[in-house]
């Protein structure tokens, strides 16, 4: 059976019999694609295997990875983000090679070519997603590959660990900034994010039902990692909640896009162009911390299962450690 897909600026075609693993091979034309599964349906009746192994061993990369991006990619929770990685990787070089033909030194020349652009940080994720792709290919899919050939490659570290700090100074000037939002929940984000160590998402997907201001706690039921967690929430942060209009429904509703656009213009207008809406989280953690947390209470906060990942977050500031030493 034929399937014919829009992938893109070409057309998909695949055909499925069974006995046989399915092939793919895209085209410029959708009548071209239409016409080469009618051929191959013929050719697989009349059991002409050499046609299968050639139609199968001359299928591009780029069939794997728009297959991955249609099956795999909207199961996971960062779909939106791997399909932004997934179109840089079909519009490089890389994706026209037959998977048959496709080495470890090719992967090592993509990953070499995407280091002199982004950091490194930003090319381990794009081999992860590549080499996720080929290693289901390989064992559910039926590609030619004897070996997943990233596996054979150094892939990049994920670099240095974020250590940005608000000063107390630089705390005023970000309030003072969004003081002069439109929209009044700017504001009580940043300030709940400071509070909470919550990540951007977990904040805009809070609702109220989720909420118990006399236990002072939160319940976060989709996460990163996909475990739920319960935040006990500060003094300052029930009251942030308290001033909000409304209690139903949405705590903060407003979108995600929306913030993002926000928070650029207050950076600017703070000057603090370096500051990221992640490294909020950063400093909430690192205040955790400050004030006596143990391990377990600041990762039963931030949601971190690995103590590693959790002194990523973690950054003293060695004056504060300098007045408990006096």
């Amino acid at each position: 059976m034929a399937t014919i897909r829009k992938r893109g600026r070409s057309w998909q075609a695949q055909v499925r019999r069974q006995g046989h693993p399915p092939i793919t091979k895209s085209f410029q034309q959708k009548a071209d694609a239409e016409l080469w599964a009618k051929r191959l349906e013929v050719d697989l009746k009349r059991g002409d295997a050499g046609i299968i192994v050639q139609k199968q061993t001359s299928t591009p990369l780029s069939d794997l990875l728009f297959r991955y991006q249609e099956e795999i990619t909207p199961r996971k929770r960062g779909a939106t983000a791997e399909r932004y990685r997934l179109r840089i990787l079909l519009r490089h070089e890389i994706a026209k090679i037959p998977v048959s033909k496709l080495s470890s030194s090719a992967v090592a020349r993509y990953r070499d070519e995407r280091l002199q652009v982004v950091s490194s940080s930003s090319v381990r994720r794009e081999l992860v997603i590549l080499r996720h792709c080929l290693e289901i290919a390989r064992k559910e899919w039926e590609a030619p590959l004897k070996e997943n050939p990233v596996h054979n490659i150094q892939v990049p570290t994920d670099g240095k660990a974020r250590e940005r700090r608000l000063t107390t100074e630089e705390l005023k000037l970000l309030l003072k900034a969004v003081d002069e939002c439109r929209n009044p929940y700017v504001k009580p984000v940043i300030q709940f994010a400071l509070e909470t160590g919550m990540r951007r998402g977990e904040i805009l997907g809070q609702v109220w039902e989720n909420i118990n201001l006399k236990a002072r706690t939160a319940v976060i039921h989709q996460t990163k990692n996909g475990h739920a967690r319960t935040v006990p929430l500060s003094g300052a942060a029930v009251n942030i909640l308290k001033a909000l209009p409304d209690r139903d429904g949405t705590v903060f509703p407003i979108s995600s896009n929306a913030l993002r656009k926000s928070w650029e213009r207050v950076k600017e207008r703070a000057q603090l162009q370096d500051l990221r809406f992640h490294d909020l989280r950063h400093e909430a953690v690192s205040r955790f911390f400050e004030l006596g947390l143990n391990v377990p209470e600041v990762a039963l906060i931030s949601g971190h299962r690995d103590p590693r990942m959790l002194f990523r977050y973690t950054h003293p500031k060695p004056t504060e450690i300098a007045k408990k030493l006096a």
